[in-house]
């Protein structure tokens, strides 16, 4: 027979793994959604597992709820099972999905330093930026998240890290040839498709080759 000692001890190490697991959960974005206040996406990335269906629910609730709403009014809109944090910068809305039990302000500020890091690369972001450069943007978002994790929050070494894999592409590409179908390869179908590109083009070029 187990002794009631040892069954609280059980219990109160369920409770810290418990804790430890929605800490775990509950230390990264679900998502993030830049849109425009005509309801154009200008950039998304899922960093959780969602499927089509979801994906579309999700960018129909942030037109839906976020677009509409005053200045004045709570950055923070509860959804279920997440949370969207956002942020309007000029004619862009910045929406973070979260878990219920992170910190809003937080991620306030992960947005901010997001547009700050965005900022230094095109020199003063604005929306024609992110639709004519938004492998850049997504470039700038991978290094500085990872999962969903901010895990670089110092703005020169992100840029700086851009500017090198920049230069490594432009010295690996040939003379004449489209340097920025070189990044394809690091790029997801559904970022390329975002870019109007046609996934594993370069692959195809160098089978026939």
């Amino acid at each position: 027979f187990s002794s009631p000692h040892r069954s609280k001890q059980h219990k109160t190490m369920g409770d810290h793994m418990e804790l430890r697991s929605r800490a775990s959960v509950a230390c990264g974005w679900n998502f993030i959604v830049l849109m425009s206040r005509q309801g154009k996406i200008r950039l998304s990335e899922f960093f959780s597992s969602y499927s089509d269906t979801e994906k579309r629910r999700i960018l129909r609730d942030i037109a839906s709820d976020v677009l509409p709403r005053q200045a004045k009014m709570c950055n923070i809109i509860e959804k279920g099972e997440y949370k969207m944090v956002y942020r309007r910068y000029a004619s862009l809305y910045f929406v973070a999905g979260i878990p219920q039990g992170m910190n809003e302000l937080i991620v306030l500020e992960q947005i901010h330093l997001f547009v700050e890091a965005l900022d230094g690369y095109f020199n003063s972001v604005c929306e024609l930026d992110l639709v004519f450069s938004l492998h850049k943007s997504l470039s700038i978002l991978f290094e500085m998240f990872i999962g969903g994790m901010l895990c670089e929050s110092n703005k020169r070494e992100v840029l700086n890290c851009i500017t090198e894999a920049e230069a490594l592409v432009e010295e690996m590409s040939k003379a004449g040839e489209d340097t920025s179908s070189q990044l394809d390869d690091g790029l997801s179908f559904h970022e390329q498709f975002q870019l109007g590109r046609k996934p594993g083009r370069r692959g195809g070029q160098n089978s026939q080759r």
